[in-house]
C-alpha cells in the first residue's frame, strides 16, 4: 500500500500543527516596550474568560500603558469581534483621544476581523499586533488579567460558583469602583489609574 501511495481508512483525526496565519495583519509597534509618556498614546487589548456556574463569560479589556487604567471593556457570553469592538468604542467615547494612538493586540480572530479593522480605521487608531502564540508580546495585559482574577477571587469569592449574571455585576463593581478609581499602584507613584489619567490630561 505504501509503494502505491495508499493508506487505510481509520477514524483517527488528522494531526495538525496549527492553522497557517499567512501574512501578519500589521506590524508590532510596541516591541515589548510596555510604557507610554502620556495617556491615550498606547493601548493594549485582550480577551479573558471566566468559567461560571452556567457557562463561560468573556471579558474584553483595553489597558492604557501610561495610567494603567482599563479605558474600555465589554462582556459577552460569546467570544466574537463584537466584544472587542464594544470595548474599543467605550474607550474612545470615554477618552476621546486627540493625538496618535496605537492599539496593540494578539492575532486572535476577534482582533484581525474586518469589523475591528474598520472600527480602528474609522477612529484613526493605528493597529499593532504581537506574534502568534507568544504571550510575551502582550505581557502587560496578561499580567493585568492575572492580577484582576486574583483580586476578584479574594474579594468576591470563586466565580465558578456564581452565575454569569452575578459575575457581570462583580466585574462592573471591581473595574469601575475599585480598579480604576481606588486601587493605588506602586508603578504610578501610589496613585490610582484615574488620578494618573487626570494628571496626564491636565499636563497636555
Amino acid at each position: 500500500m505504501a509503494e502505491c501511495g495508499l493508506v487505510g481508512a481509520h477514524g483517527r483525526k488528522k494531526w495538525r500543527s496549527g492553522k497557517k496565519t499567512g501574512a501578519a495583519p500589521g506590524p508590532d509597534l510596541i516591541g515589548r516596550e510596555f510604557s507610554a509618556e502620556r495617556s491615550d498614546e498606547r493601548w493594549v487589548a485582550d480577551v479573558t474568560e471566566f468559567g461560571c456556574l452556567d457557562g463561560k463569560l468573556f471579558l474584553a479589556g483595553i489597558l492604557d500603558l501610561h495610567d494603567r487604567g482599563l479605558a474600555g471593556w465589554s462582556m459577552s457570553n460569546r467570544q466574537t469581534a463584537d466584544i472587542v469592538v464594544n470595548a474599543l468604542v467605550m474607550a474612545l467615547a470615554r477618552r476621546d483621544p486627540a493625538g496618535e494612538l496605537i492599539h496593540h493586540a494578539d492575532r486572535g480572530t476577534q482582533y484581525t476581523s474586518l469589523q475591528t479593522a474598520t472600527a480602528l480605521s474609522d477612529w484613526g487608531v493605528t493597529p499593532s499586533f504581537g506574534a502568534t502564540g507568544v504571550c510575551w508580546d502582550n505581557a502587560t495585559m496578561e499580567s493585568t488579567w492575572a492580577t484582576i482574577k486574583r483580586e476578584i477571587r479574594h474579594i468576591y469569592g470563586d466565580w465558578e460558583s456564581m452565575t454569569r449574571s452575578r459575575v457581570r455585576t462583580v466585574l462592573f463593581d471591581y473595574i469601575e469602583t475599585f480598579y480604576n478609581r481606588r486601587r493605588h499602584q506602586a508603578r504610578l507613584g501610589h496613585r490610582t489609574p484615574a488620578e494618573t489619567y487626570a494628571a496626564s490630561t491636565e499636563a497636555a
